[in-house]
């Protein structure tokens, strides 16, 4: 038998829980069971007829070549257009780069800038993979915690405790997964100026849900005062337009690291499909009321959601202000039992709540939230409602 000698990087590498989960409750269902998936960041809306029909024009017009490895001009030019007016960030269609996704954005980012041992502060509670892709570029995360309490932001002076001499990059998003945390100017001009210390440190923004915030607007720390100049911003069209499966995201940054990521993806994938990027352009350029009806929705679930979760006894859970996530803290349940099983951790509980309450959560464990679960509410208010009722019920089994 052959005995394959598997890297070690990939060893070291932990899967993506939010796949996992999501594939257990499939596996779940297919055996007959009735299962409430709350554990996929993806919007149940589909992609806009318009974007489609862009689409379905650019294959009609034989737009299915290769494609400059920074994307196609059309869209680069709509990115920096969209930047200048939504964002109040300049960056020009040369400081852009296009991507499979915003997830691709990072990980080019990471093996362009990255030395071993490089530090890379991380908010967190953070999005999975962030973690496991700068383990995997030879960096070194640093976490700067946060809790419920705080409504999972970061106190400025712990951001600058965290700094050291190899610090490279700092990542955080706004609108955040998994908390759905909003960083308005006044917390973004407060980690700035702690910043104003350390010129050389580069700021990393994931504004992908900045399409879905409810009660303020959206701020991107780059357009505060002298911080274009180190920050790089990344986003893209899963969330805002519901476009997970087509594989489309972007940064804007500093032409030096720009130009140094469309070294890196040149040699991974080359440029993003032909057709995905003219429908992009599409997006940006055209209507955004279907986005809107989107958000309006979100936060009719969010303030559905809020009053059902704060009902439950033992949940620790805030008001999120966009996204479409809570982070409830779970801790109070830890050493309770039913029928011998003990949760010990946040991966006992989402097990449990799998399989009495057929309702998937994700652990927090994998969001550097070890006492939290992460509840994605993007499905029908019929369903969350049922979800909750049936979460609550199992926790209540729980003493």
């Amino acid at each position: 038998m052959i005995q394959f000698n598997i890297s070690d990087r990939t060893k070291f590498m932990t899967e993506s829980a939010t796949l996992k989960m999501a594939q257990m409750a499939r596996e779940l269902k297919a055996k007959g069971h009735d299962i409430i998936n709350l554990s996929l960041g993806e919007p149940d809306f589909d992609t806009p007829i318009h974007i489609k029909e862009a689409a379905k024009t650019a294959l009609d017009q034989g737009q299915t070549k290769y494609t400059p490895v920074a994307g196609t001009l059309e869209l680069r030019k709509a990115i920096s257009e969209k930047f200048k007016k939504e964002n109040n960030l300049q960056y020009s269609p040369d400081q852009i780069i296009v991507s499979n996704g915003a997830k691709q954005s990072f990980a080019n980012l990471c093996f362009a800038m990255l030395n071993s041992g490089d530090e890379v502060i991380i908010f967190t509670p953070y999005w999975v993979s962030y973690y496991e892709i700068v383990k995997l570029a030879d960096g070194v995360p640093v976490c700067l915690d946060s809790t419920v309490e705080n409504n999972y932001k970061p106190n400025a002076e712990d951001l600058r405790k965290c700094i050291t001499a190899k610090s490279k990059m700092l990542i955080f998003s706004s609108p955040c997964n998994p908390t759905g945390t909003v960083f308005h100017e006044k917390d973004l001009q407060e980690y700035v100026e702690v910043l104003k210390d350390y010129p050389n440190l580069i700021v990393i923004s994931d504004e992908i849900y900045e399409q879905i915030i409810f009660d303020n607007k959206h701020v991107s720390i780059g357009s505060l005062s002298n911080m274009i100049e180190r920050t790089v911003t990344i986003n893209g069209f899963s969330k805002g337009f519901s476009m997970t499966g087509w594989r489309l995201g972007y940064l804007g940054g500093p032409k030096e690291i720009v130009d140094a990521c469309i070294k890196i993806q040149g040699q991974f994938t080359s440029g993003a499909a032909a057709f995905t990027q003219y429908a992009g352009a599409r997006a940006l350029t055209s209507d955004l009321s279907p986005t809107h009806l989107m958000r309006d929705e979100f936060k009719v679930r969010r303030d559905l959601c809020y009053d059902l979760l704060s009902q439950i006894p033992g949940l620790v859970v805030n008001k999120p202000e966009g996204a479409f996530y809570f982070l409830p803290d779970i801790k109070s349940y830890f050493g309770k039992s039913h029928n011998g099983e003990v949760i010990k951790n946040g991966d006992d509980l989402a097990l449990y709540l799998l399989h009495d309450a057929h309702t998937a959560l994700v652990s927090g464990e994998a969001f550097g939230a070890p006492n939290c679960l992460r509840i994605s509410y993007s499905l029908s208010r019929e369903k969350l409602r049922e979800a909750i009722s049936r979460i609550a019920v199992a926790l209540g089994k729980l003493s």
